[in-house]
């Protein structure tokens, strides 16, 4: 009787700390965490680097890099957005893309601009928000374009002689470059946030690229 016992009360504390487990192990997932100053909850997850846990939908796992938490972009981490701010009532955020940022930093005499228009770079369940966002044009030139065009067009800061230049365009809509085209240019449109008046001073190209701009998302469907 009493050896029966035993292995009853081992069964029984081997089930008590298997259900202690798998409860942490829920707690640890849906518990908030802290990246730099911002809260990381759900949707949003961070990875757990010593379990290898994954605590939801990739489309949300957010990467802690010094401080700074970022979201991958189709080409990977490095061309990633950085997280400035997070709104979980309104499903939005506040990002910068670094690719673009640390481009148009770069010291060299000549031009680092943009290659890829942002919205190629994401992914669902996240959009360019239309409301708030502006487009912002740049173009990479074979020669300098049209005398009639220069006056909407902005010079690029890099380099004496320099056919890579910016504009500022209207609301952004995802439409693409094509109503940007320039003859003898590539043009590449990203998201900026715009002034409350709607407009945008293409000359503070820089300042607009490390502002940020907002995107939304759709919430993951249950279970994932």
């Amino acid at each position: 009787m009493a050896l029966s016992c035993w292995f009853f009360w081992a069964w029984w504390l081997s089930l008590m700390l298997a259900v202690t487990a798998a409860e942490e192990q829920g707690e640890g997932c849906s518990a908030p965490k802290i990246c730099g100053n911002l809260t990381i909850s759900e949707p949003f997850w961070l990875p757990d680097w010593e379990t290898g846990r994954s605590c939801g939908s990739l489309d949300f796992e957010v990467t802690c890099f010094k401080g700074t938490p970022i979201i991958r972009s189709v080409y990977g981490l490095k061309s990633g957005f950085a997280i400035i701010n997070i709104s979980y009532e309104e499903r939005s955020l506040r990002v910068v893309d670094q690719h673009n940022q640390e481009a148009l930093r770069a010291s060299s005499n000549r031009c680092h601009i943009p290659s890829r228009n942002t919205s190629v770079k994401l992914t669902p369940p996240f959009k360019i928000n239309p409301v708030f966002n502006m487009d912002l044009i740049f173009y990479n030139c074979t020669k300098p374009p049209a005398a009639h065009q220069d006056e909407t067009l902005v010079e690029m800061r890099c380099g004496n002689e320099s056919n890579a230049f910016v504009r500022a365009g209207g609301r952004y809509d995802g439409a693409g470059d094509g109503d940007y085209a320039t003859e003898g240019c590539q043009a590449t449109v990203v998201p900026v946030l715009g002034e409350s008046s709607g407009e945008v001073d293409a000359s503070n190209y820089e300042e607009l690229i490390s502002g940020g701009f907002l995107l939304t998302w759709q919430s993951p469907p249950a279970g994932t």
